[in-house]
């Protein structure tokens, strides 16, 4: 029987660190020079809710809108196709229902209905996004706790980094484009750092049983074996939930539009990192059978066994 064939993953990483420190000076200096275009969930503004008699057409109102001098104005449906939620970047105007109300009126052959007229302070969205930023960072932090009990130090260290190396590339992706950067962005982000962190788990776990079961080889040849023995799990994995997140970006609409683009671009860069990141991490901390090997009980302990 033929042995399996073993792809050398590790040839190539001081190119491929080289990429990845890169990209993280590209996505920091995009976040440290553009920022982030927050949305009406994090800046404030206006929801206007707005009833149709018949599904809404959302092209023909934004259209609308932005001919009569509303602009950040986003136009999704609310629950059904005849209840249309419009957010705008505006300050709080009672009238501003209203008006839109006599905007979008004009020409239909069907009676609109205003339902409701609100304003998100500027205070909840900093409050929206402070506590966002600090989830992140708490989730972060109790995954090196757990990483560190479940396999050791260097692993939790690689697999922190790894996320690290993710989120921050998926934030400059959203700063570079200058897309909107809402709550269902924030919750892909958080959806990322979970996908990679089970990627980067398995991973780990064929790497931590192939040091303590394969007697010869260096740390280089027990990472290149333990990533071709996941590697169609991984790929398989990353491809269905790409066909779907594909689906979502083109169909969805502009509701999850953000949503689906940051999990897409996150699942691509989380399978990228549990392979060249997590790993190559692991080599650069020199991690080595030693580490991983439970360390003999003392003579005082085997005498006290009975």
């Amino acid at each position: 029987m033929a042995e399996k064939r073993i792809f050398n993953f590790m040839g190539p990483r001081k190119i491929l660190a080289a990429f990845s420190i890169l990209m993280l000076l590209v996505s920091i200096g995009s976040l440290a020079v553009n920022g982030l275009k927050f949305g009406l969930d994090f800046t404030g503004g206006s929801l206007v809710e707005i009833g149709y008699e018949q599904p809404a057409d959302l092209g023909d109102i934004r259209d609308r809108l932005a001919k009569a001098g509303y602009e950040d104005v986003t136009v999704q449906t609310f629950g059904a196709a005849t209840d249309v939620l419009i957010r705008l970047a505006a300050d709080h105007d009672p009238a501003l229902g209203d008006n839109i109300l006599r905007t979008l009126q004009e020409g239909e052959n069907q009676t609109l209905s205003l339902r409701r007229n609100e304003f998100v302070g500027s205070q909840v969205g900093s409050e929206l996004r402070e506590q966002g930023g600090l989830g992140m960072l708490l989730a972060l932090a109790m995954i090196m706790i757990y990483l560190a009990f479940r396999f050791q130090l260097k692993f939790s260290v690689g697999a922190v980094l790894a996320l690290v190396h993710d989120v921050l590339i998926v934030l400059g992706l959203f700063s570079l484009l200058q897309m909107d950067f809402d709550l269902t962005v924030l919750a892909a982000v958080l959806a990322v750092i979970g996908y990679s962190l089970n990627d980067t788990i398995v991973v780990y776990d064929r790497i931590r049983e192939n040091f303590r079961i394969m007697r010869k080889g260096d740390a280089v040849e027990i990472i290149n074996s333990s990533l071709t023995q996941t590697l169609s799990r991984t790929l398989m994995t990353s491809f269905t939930t790409l066909l779907v997140l594909i689906a979502l970006a083109v169909f969805g609409g502009t509701t999850i539009h953000g949503f689906a683009i940051a999990l897409l671009a996150g699942i691509v860069v989380g399978t990228y990192s549990s392979i060249y990141v997590a790993a190559n991490i692991l080599l650069l901390l020199k991690v080595a059978k030693e580490d991983l090997i439970p360390p003999p009980k003392e003579e005082s302990e085997v005498d006290q066994m009975p």
